[in-house]
């Protein structure tokens, strides 16, 4: 598509979205909003629509809606229900973000023939890497890394050099947005309202109770429900005798069995990845790596074979959990990422 200066600027009905369209009006750019509805959790449209609404007359923008929800359970939701029963630990806003928040919206924006795209996003881009953001405790591009890079000339991130503080300030000094400025913080999960496990309990039975092995498989106690649990939890079951704390090193759902050990067990030095989605071609080098989305991250070198790779990572990470997302980067710059497949505990 030939560039021009129209962007379609996702609006959710937050502070940041909000914010992030004035910012593209004062820019001079030709703006118009999208409300994707995702999930459906009862009475959250009604209320989010409703601010975005709002947020979009006071800018003088039009607001387009566009109903994504059965798309939403099938590449987001449901992947995030099976990922669980696996026994692994999923990241539905990767997913979500490669699939709807920039892939059924770019699609949106060239039917309206708007070449930008844009979001309230805090990451950067210099139209061929995603960035990561200025505020380093509200960087997004974790989440951002499986997106397709062919669309990656057109994003445009207004927030990528603000601070949140500064954005709710900004929201809290202008007549009739004030109420933006005050509103909670959006949950890291937007269809879970409380637990994950109050959202699989309606899908599957979570609490059906199992043995807890040690390392030597020798049955030492009971937990309460496989789903319960995640790589490197230390809590909610039990270890007869034991002295020291134990931690969730494996899970084998098929059984309904944990396996546990003691801190040293969730030392890992390699890890295996599948789904790979590189921002450019290399396929051996030395990079930084984020194992979760709030670990700092590791020195490490990846070795990429068609859409797999190896990561031996230079010191040990502590409770790596399949399903999770391994992302790459060099500085500030991220060059890619995939799905952990497999992990050994103890040394890889």
């Amino acid at each position: 598509m030939k560039a021009n200066n129209r962007v379609l600027i996702g609006m959710s009905g937050g502070v940041d979205s909000t914010i992030a369209t004035l910012m593209l009006k004062e820019a001079g750019y030709e703006v118009e909003g999208v409300y994707m509805k995702l999930h459906n959790k009862p009475g959250y449209h009604e209320i989010h629509q409703a601010r975005a609404q709002k947020a979009a007359d006071y800018a003088g923008v039009p607001l387009h809606v566009i109903d994504l929800q059965d798309e939403f359970e099938e590449k987001v939701f449901l992947p995030f229900i099976d990922t669980y029963k696996e026994g692994r630990t999923p990241n539905p806003c990767a997913m979500c973000n490669r699939n709807l928040k920039f892939g059924a919206m770019a699609r949106f924006a060239d039917k309206l023939g708007a070449y930008h795209i844009a979001t309230g996003h805090y990451i950067k881009t210099d139209g061929k890497y995603l960035m990561q953001a200025e505020d380093d405790t509200k960087d997004q591009s974790y989440f951002l890394f499986y997106i397709n890079k062919e669309i990656v000339p057109r994003l445009l991130f207004p927030l990528g050099s603000a601070h949140k503080k500064d954005i709710k300030e900004r929201a809290a000094s202008i007549k009739g947005l004030e109420s933006f400025a005050s509103q909670a913080e959006s949950s890291e999960i937007c269809f879970v309202e409380t637990t994950y496990t109050d959202v699989l309990k309606e899908y599957v039975d979570v609490d059906k109770e199992g043995d807890v092995l040690n390392l030597e498989g020798k049955v030492v106690g009971k937990h309460k429900g496989y789903m319960h649990y995640t790589i490197g939890k230390r809590r909610g079951f039990s270890v007869h005798g034991a002295h020291e704390p134990h931690f969730v090193v494996k899970i084998n759902p098929h059984l309904n069995q944990l396996v546990v050990g003691k801190r040293e067990s969730l030392e890992c030095h390699g890890v295996s990845i599948n789904n790979i989605n590189m921002f450019d071609e290399r396929k051996s080098f030395d990079a930084i790596v984020k194992l979760r989305y709030r670990n700092p991250g590791v020195a490490c070198h990846v070795e990429i074979e068609n859409t797999a790779a190896k990561i031996t990572l230079k010191k040990p990470v502590l409770g790596v959990a399949s399903g999770q997302a391994a992302v790459f980067y060099e500085g500030e710059r991220l060059i890619g990422g995939g799905w952990i497949s497999s992990t050994v505990i103890g040394a890889c």
